[in-house]
This record gives structure tokens, C-alpha cells and sequence, in this order.
């Protein structure tokens, strides 16, 4: 299988640099008129192409929350209103996803979407189990739940809203300013201990910032956001994650300024490549570091044990070995220094209400 080259200056703000073929995927992808116009034979320079594209598709679901029990993730239920991320991230864990349905785990990730439409009536009736227990729920752990896509669905919105109605607990994960425009539901809530935000920034640098992840709100931006839930009075963390050697190096600093901010919070992953992720992340690293790039994979498969990546529930957050010890600790001194995680925020599971009969029939 050949990888499908788009030219860098067509990508106009995307993250990947190929349509990667998925592991699943029989036939040979050979240069093709893909609809860009970047690969017709005799194509004039792209530099006037229009941005690439997104396309948005829905699904109705028959489940919506996702019960976890990995040892080291420290929440036990979680949702997603989305698949695929208009973000871009190249480091996104989530992208391999994207192979089981039959899209690429690289531009099409970006570009092709889709939508939970009915996930508030599923969640309704979810909630309204005879059996279920409620436990805090994390919004946006696997996409963003407040990619540019959010402005026109509001899926995100809906779901709040029923956790709302319902009283039942939330904290939700962004790179996106947009969080701001559900403040009026998100405060009255945390003032009730039943939200909590955690916007991740994982560098100062703007420009880095926008080759990571390059249609996320800027670095400055995001910490604004930190400053405007603060001042409403929302519990909010930082993720300063994921660390990758020799790429964004400033951690201290990001944690200095999150806490000026008002976080009180953090936390920290390493970057992790699995499957399609790997080769996504080699790429763009010969286009934006080619002199690094030997040297950045080098420092991860020493904290992968030698490989790309090792699942292994023990590290595959935070790594092994010597560069692992190395972030783990200049997390923790700055973090110590600085004041963050000294107090624990527990949110109130016996507000909970079950959703009322007139609600669940909505599904039927």
C-alpha cells in the first residue's frame, strides 16, 4: 500500500500530511484525483487551493457511555459526541479509531466527522436504568468535544444540559475556547460541585502550537479561557500532556502561567503512538523537524521499552526508563513549587436524579 502524499502547502492548517492507508485496508491507494485537485497529472501550483474541506456524518448510537476499567485511567464512565477531530492533533491517540470505519486515520480524521445525533435520548435512557450507578462522567476523553463542529451541533451543549436536569456530575477535557459559550450552564453546576473543566495546553509556543495542533485555540487563548472559568467559579485543571523530548520543552512555564490563570489542578501524559499513530507522527516530524527527527524517536522508544509504543496499563501514560524519570520529576517539583493538586475537589454523586419516564420515551 502506498501512502497518498498531499503537498504541505495544500494542507492549509491540517495536522496529518498523508490520507494513511488503515490497517484494515485492502487496496492500494496510487495517486488519484482526490477532489482537492492536488493530484491531477499536470495540476497547476496549489498555492489558491481552498482549505481542505470538512465533512460532517451522522450515526444514531445504541450506547453512549463508555465504562472503563484500566488501572490508570482515574475515571470509571466517559462520552464522546464525536468522532474524528477537526483539531488536527498529530499526536492524538484517537486517530486509529477512524481505521474501523473503514477512513483513514490520517486526513480523513481531520475532515471526515462524525456526529452522535441522538446521544442526549441514549444517554436519557442510560441514566435511567433501574441498574445504573452514577459515577463522575468525563466528556471529551478520546475527540474534543468543543471542535469547530460544536458551534453549529451543540451536542455538547445537549448533553450538559441533560446532566443538568439529571444533577448528575461531569468534568469535560478542551483545547477550545468555546467552553465559554456554556459557562451559563457549566457554573450554576460547579457551584453545586458537579463540574469541573480541564483545558490542555501543551505549550507556550504559538507556533509550535499551531503545528501540533493546528486548529485548536492558540496557547493565549486557552489560558484566558483557564482565567474565565476561574472567575466563575469552575473548578479547573491543566493537562500539560503529552510531553515528547525535544519538542515542547517548556512545561514549567506552561504550569506557571495555567496557575496564574487560576488552575489548581494538573496533569501529564507522554506522547503515545499506537498503531497508525506511529507512522502519522514520523511523517510529520521529516516535515517539520527533519534534523530532529531521528533524535525524538530515539528518547520515545526509550520510554517505550525500544518499540513505537507499549500499551503496558503500568506505563503507557507516562513511560519508562530515564526520560520518563526526567518529565515525571520536573512535573513534580513545578508542580509542588507552584502549589497545584494541594486540594481535591470530590463532586456530589447523591445529587443524582434519574431522567423521568416522559423523557426516556423519547427513543421509541
Amino acid at each position: 500500500m502506498a501512502d497518498v502524499f498531499i503537498p504541505l502547502h495544500a494542507l492549509k492548517g491540517r495536522g496529518a500530511a498523508t490520507h494513511l492507508p488503515h490497517r484494515f485496508e485492502r487496496d492500494a491507494r496510487n495517486a488519484f484525483d482526490d477532489g482537492w485537485g492536488t493530484l491531477e497529472e499536470g495540476a497547476a501550483d496549489a498555492e489558491g487551493l481552498p482549505p481542505l474541506a470538512t465533512e460532517v456524518r451522522f450515526e444514531n448510537v445504541k450506547s453512549v457511555l463508555t465504562h472503563n476499567d484500566s488501572p490508570d485511567v482515574p475515571f470509571d464512565s466517559s462520552l464522546n459526541p464525536y468522532r474524528g477531530c477537526e483539531h488536527g492533533c498529530i499526536y492524538c491517540f484517537a486517530r486509529p479509531t477512524h481505521s474501523y470505519l473503514n477512513l483513514s486515520p490520517g486526513l480523513d480524521f481531520e475532515t471526515k466527522l462524525i456526529a452522535k445525533r441522538n446521544i442526549v435520548e441514549v444517554l436519557r435512557a442510560e441514566l435511567g436504568r433501574k441498574s445504573y450507578v452514577p459515577s463522575p462522567i468525563v466528556i471529551g476523553t478520546a475527540t474534543d468535544c468543543y471542535q469547530p463542529i460544536e458551534r453549529e451541533l451543540r451536542l455538547t451543549r445537549s448533553v450538559i444540559e441533560l446532566l443538568k436536569e439529571t444533577r448528575h456530575p461531569f468534568g469535560l477535557v478542551t483545547k477550545s475556547s468555546a467552553v465559554e459559550h456554556d459557562l451559563d450552564v457549566i457554573a450554576p453546576m460547579a457551584a453545586e460541585r458537579l463540574a469541573a473543566v480541564y483545558v490542555t495546553i501543551t505549550t507556550l509556543d504559538g507556533e509550535l502550537a499551531r503545528k501540533l495542533e493546528p486548529r485548536a485555540a492558540a496557547p493565549h487563548r486557552r489560558l484566558r479561557t483557564v482565567r474565565t472559568l476561574a472567575e466563575a467559579g469552575v473548578p479547573v485543571g491543566v493537562s500539560v500532556g503529552p510531553q515528547i523530548p525535544f519538542v515542547n520543552e517548556d512545561m514549567e512555564q506552561v504550569l506557571e502561567a495555567a496557575w496564574e490563570a487560576g488552575a489548581r489542578s494538573a496533569f501529564y501524559t507522554v506522547v503515545r503512538l499506537p498503531w497508525e499513530v506511529a507512522p502519522l507522527f514520523k511523517q510529520w516530524l521529516e516535515l517539520h523537524y527533519p534534523q530532529r527527527a531521528g533524535r525524538i524517536m530515539a528518547r520515545i522508544r526509550e520510554m517505550r521499552g525500544g518499540k513505537d509504543y507499549d500499551a503496558d496499563f503500568a506505563t503507557r501514560m507516562k513511560g519508562s526508563g530515564l526520560w520518563a524519570d526526567l518529565i515525571r520529576q520536573r512535573f513534580e517539583k513545578a508542580t509542588q513549587r507552584i502549589g497545584f493538586n494541594r486540594e481535591r475537589t470530590t463532586q456530589d454523586l447523591s445529587a443524582f436524579r434519574p431522567p423521568g419516564a416522559a423523557g426516556q420515551g423519547s427513543l421509541f
